[in-house]
């Protein structure tokens, strides 16, 4: 919204809403009549009253489809449809065939999960499209004004127990600042208000020299070995912390992160963790080096306005010019980041 001419809609729920969405979400994998999967799951009802160039309905998972059903008259009022699904995966699409004709009413569909394109497409019998991750790299990017990174490793999330294990003897002889999450589910906590968290989170970033990375899922078993790039790998770089951990497996990785030392490794039991931080705080302008790359190639690549323009280029939309401002604005904070200066 801060970048285009945008309406965001607000969907609120009617009472009971949350029984009516879990017993629908439950029913329509069995749904013969295939009508459950277009039915509102007890939302308050809006109604478009003008034309649009495009609608975007921006899903974490295939359940939130139900949420615009919501939304009367999206199909006659807007000129293009999209649907932007950040996490599906392939494992879970023998069981979807009652909720593909959700996806089908839209024009195009883009996917966070990029080892699930080749079968959704299939699926659908269409062309879907991989759109990674980003951030808000202009909140996140310690530039103009650098500030003194104090802490020395921050975690967050799931983790490798091997490297953990190592950090915390570091941190435990007083050798490094570990800053990590002390609470297995923090995720599912509610945060007092998501902007201050996320600006807590990228003030914690840009003050950290290095920040653990490892696939997306890596500890879960259910998907079948599929590989995915963690919203982690994103966020980092632009917060311009050196990743220590692991790259990801495939050509989606090195195109996302085509740089050298985009990621420093860390074997995943721990065993070379202390060597590896070692080496590079013996060597401070590599480290410097690498830190301002990371956070340069992140406003140049991985800006969410990079994302919506992809958007735009499928869905024949031209760039707006507050579009075209923050990508200016971002190609400064880039050139200050490799020039290693301060505003």
């Amino acid at each position: 919204m801060e970048v285009d001419d945008v309406d965001l809609i607000h969907l609120e729920p009617r009472w009971g809403f949350s029984f009516q969405f879990a017993w629908q979400k439950r029913l329509i994998y069995r749904d013969v009549s295939g009508s459950l999967v277009f039915q509102n799951p007890g939302l308050h009802r809006v109604k478009l009253k003008q034309e649009y160039d495009l609608f975007v309905a921006v899903c974490q998972n295939h359940a939130d489809l139900l949420h615009v059903n919501a939304i009367e008259g999206w199909e006659d009022f807007c000129k293009t449809s999209v649907c932007w699904l950040d996490e599906m995966w392939a494992v879970d699409l023998p069981l979807m065939k009652h909720w593909l004709p959700a996806l089908r009413r839209f024009d195009h569909v883009f996917i966070g999960c990029n080892g699930t394109i080749g079968a959704l497409s299939g699926d659908l019998g269409r062309p879907c499209h991989w759109l990674p991750g980003g951030a808000d790299t202009i909140r996140f990017s310690p530039y103009p004004n650098p500030p003194v990174r104090v802490i020395d490793v921050y975690g967050i999330g799931r983790r490798r127990e091997g490297i953990h294990r190592a950090l915390l003897r570091s941190a435990a002889n007083n050798e490094i600042f570990y800053l990590y999450d002390s609470f297995p589910e923090i995720a599912e906590l509610e945060p007092y208000d998501y902007r201050h968290h996320r600006d807590l989170f990228a003030n914690l970033l840009k003050r950290s020299r290095y920040f653990m990375v490892a696939p997306g899922k890596f500890d879960s078993n259910e998907h079948l070995g599929q590989v995915e790039i963690g919203y982690r790998y994103f966020e980092g770089v632009a917060g311009g912390a050196i990743l220590i951990g692991e790259t990801v497996a495939g050509e989606g990785f090195r195109e996302m992160f085509p740089w050298p030392n985009a990621v420093v490794p860390v074997q995943p039991d721990g065993s070379d963790a202390c060597e590896v931080l070692a080496s590079l705080n013996s060597d401070p302008h590599r480290v410097s080096a690498i830190s301002r790359r990371n956070a340069a190639e992140a406003l140049l690549r991985h800006d969410w306005v990079h994302r919506w323009k992809e958007i735009f280029r499928y869905a024949g939309v031209a760039p707006s010019p507050a579009l075209r401002a923050r990508e200016q604005r971002l190609q400064e904070l880039a050139s200050l980041a490799l020039a290693g200066q301060a505003a």
